[in-house]
């Protein structure tokens, strides 16, 4: 029987007391009605139940369950040029951050190499990083890896974060799809940021002849994937985008005109000072809109607050969301803390398990720092 990260979160009335001690308690302070239910994706320090010894490189490791392993996607450069991208962001203590790392000639081996290491350690699979689609030959390399580790070590969830791409593709679009729902995906996270084509092109910069930067091929190519995988359309919002009550109500109209079942809408993740100030930076901080902000201008929405179901506010270790159920779809609200993920990854336990191209194992998103394990037998490649 498969085990699914579901089934190890606990899940428990949410009480006063309870929501009074969640980072997402001054949101649901302000909440009309009451959120039944917390799911703790995050594990207490001391519930041994939710925390894995493991051996790493020959050191043993305190490490969190449910934890999530990311192959970083850094193949090539990203096909959309999002302006509020997370992987543009630049920490000063990172020479050579992962996006602008390319997979050497022993890549795979390395790959191969950080799995045995995770041998007998319940992981789940989160693909993300650039984009995953946009080099097709290492996706199905990648996957192959996966796979064969998946079919000696427990793996849970199997999650793709994209753009949609290379699932849009003409030539090779179909192909992917198929190859990722042979792989088992639980779900594919897919971001359009508007429902309209030129509003979502000004937020996610397409590069010129991606196909997906066109509506009608984002609707083809998304009944398609929704045929084969369960998909939640992702729309991070933002002043010039979705940014008002209005606008969520118009997205989910769409959402849901397509028959989509689940739409998460997210805020830039709040930053701290360990990052270089860029353009990027710049853009989060002069186009955010406040998540706590904008549900509660839904809420205040007759059309909307009078059929949103509250159902369930998960704390993550660097997260919380909301969850309820509009006229038939999941509907999450979602806000993050980079300063609370930088305070985990340095805590000495692992929450998060990242493979760069650089051959280094990391508990955590920067290349160099909290290396667990080193499989590199020649320096990547730079992009």
């Amino acid at each position: 029987m498969n085990m699914h990260d579901r089934d190890i979160i606990p899940i428990q009335p949410l009480t006063g007391e309870r929501a009074a001690q969640l980072v997402a308690a001054p949101v649901l302070a302000q909440l009309p009605a009451s959120v039944p239910t917390v799911a703790y994706r995050a594990p207490a320090a001391m519930d041994d139940k939710r925390w894995r010894a493991h051996t790493i490189g020959g050191r043993s490791y305190r490490i969190a369950q449910p934890v999530t392993f990311t192959p970083y996607a850094s193949a090539k450069p990203c096909s959309a040029r999002c302006r509020f991208c997370s992987e543009s962001l630049i920490e000063k203590a990172s020479a050579k951050p992962s996006s602008s790392l390319r997979p050497g000639s022993a890549y795979f081996d390395n790959l191969r190499a950080a799995l045995r290491e995770l041998a007998g350690l319940p992981i789940s699979y989160s693909l993300s990083g650039l984009e995953t689609t946009d080099d097709p030959e290492w996706m199905y390399q990648m996957l192959d890896a996966l796979q064969r580790h998946a079919a000696s070590s427990p793996v849970n969830d199997r999650v793709l974060y994209t753009n949609g791409s290379g699932l849009a593709h003409a030539a090779h679009g179909a192909a992917l799809i198929e190859r990722l729902a042979v792989f088992g995906l639980d779900w594919v996270e897919l971001s359009r940021h508007h429902h309209h084509e030129n509003i979502n092109q000004s937020i996610m910069r397409f590069r010129p002849g991606v196909e997906v930067r066109q509506q009608g091929r984002f609707l083809t190519m998304l009944q398609r994937l929704t045929s084969r995988i369960p998909v939640k359309l992702v729309c991070i919002v933002q002043a010039g985008g979705v940014a008002t009550a209005g606008d969520v109500l118009d997205y989910l109209g769409w959402a849901r005109e397509l028959g989509v079942e689940a739409v998460v809408f997210r805020e830039f993740s709040q930053l701290d000072d360990s990052y270089k100030d860029n353009v990027t930076s710049r853009y989060i901080a002069g186009t955010r809109i406040p998540m706590a902000d904008l549900l509660e201008q839904c809420l205040n929405q007759p059309e909307f607050a009078g059929r949103f179901g509250f159902e369930q506010v998960t704390e993550g270790y660097y997260f919380w969301n909301l969850v309820g159920h509009y006229r038939g779809m999941r509907v999450t609200f979602e806000a993050s803390d980079y300063a609370l993920m930088h305070r985990q990854h340095g805590s000495g336990n692992v929450y998060k398990l990242v493979f760069h191209a650089n051959g280094n194992l990391c508990a955590g998103w920067n290349p160099e720092r909290h290396i667990l394990f080193s499989s590199a037998r020649e320096e990547a490649l730079i992009g």
